[in-house]
């Protein structure tokens, strides 16, 4: 198991690919509209406002994985080691800690994308004292990288006073939203090429394709929410929630395939 220890920095560490114990956890259940109505939310805001999208993000995980706080953070432009990540969108208790900067050590986020796969994290009061900042233990924490062109970062979803917050379902949402998180950041950043230069033609096909592309599932997902919302509940429940589930897979799907796209040439 690959583990950091937390002894000198107040950080702990542990890859879930190798987490027994994570693993382990029983699954919570879960209503069998929350997961479609927040990736609707999300899609909407991708489409619709791309300027929100990380934020959705962030305050529909706190709702998803009912985390206490949830952030997305971006390697700065500018960085330095002093200055290295920048929280970018943040909802839950840790709100007030919006575009706060960290360094790049002791810092989850760089020992999440060296690894490049999901991480458990807790934080103890030793690290906050390192950072001198005032601030809600982390007893149990998700941290997923994402990456889109030059970009890195990550997103997380932490608990500030229970042990085992989290489990399987919140990793594989998690994992969802960490594309779409990569994605959003692309998206913004060729809505600000476009008002830059209203010449930048392939930027703005590549946004109305994905407009297009994510409208099917998107619809399908809709439809589910309104049968829910007409009563289908008890047995058809089941039926319900393997198809939204099925129209969440082509979703991220879509998602993933965008972000293996090539950055159009900007000329």
């Amino acid at each position: 198991m690959s583990v950091s220890s937390q002894a000198d920095t107040g950080l702990e560490i542990t890859d879930l690919q190798s987490d027994v114990s994570f693993a382990a956890r029983p699954i919570r259940a879960r209503e069998v509209t929350v997961i479609p109505e927040g990736m609707r939310r999300i899609a909407h805001a991708l489409v619709e406002q791309p300027e929100n999208i990380l934020q959705v993000l962030v305050e529909t995980a706190v709702e998803l994985c009912g985390a206490d706080s949830s952030a997305i953070s971006l390697e700065k432009v500018d960085r330095t080691e002093d200055a290295y990540y920048h929280w970018v969108a943040i909802a839950g208790q840790y709100s007030g800690m919006f575009n706060a900067v960290f360094p790049r050590y002791p810092s989850g986020c760089t020992i999440c994308l060296e690894r490049g796969r999901p991480q458990h994290v807790r934080a103890f009061q030793r690290y906050f004292d390192i950072l001198g900042i005032t601030a809600p233990l982390v007893t149990d924490g998700l941290m997923f990288p994402w990456q889109t062109d030059e970009t890195r970062g990550t997103i997380y979803i932490l608990a500030h006073s229970r042990e085992e917050a989290f489990d399987q379902g919140d990793l594989r949402i998690m994992e969802i939203l960490a594309d779409f998180a990569a994605i959003g950041v692309r998206q913004l950043r060729q809505q600000k090429l476009l008002m830059e230069s209203a010449g930048l033609v392939a930027e703005a096909a590549m946004a109305n394709r994905l407009a297009h592309m994510i409208n099917n599932p998107l619809q399908s997902i809709t439809n589910i929410l309104y049968l829910a919302a007409e009563g289908h509940h008890g047995e058809s429940a089941k039926a319900i929630g393997r198809q939204s589930l099925g129209d969440l897979e082509r979703l991220s799907a879509l998602v993933r395939e965008l972000l293996s796209l090539p950055q159009q040439n900007t000329r």
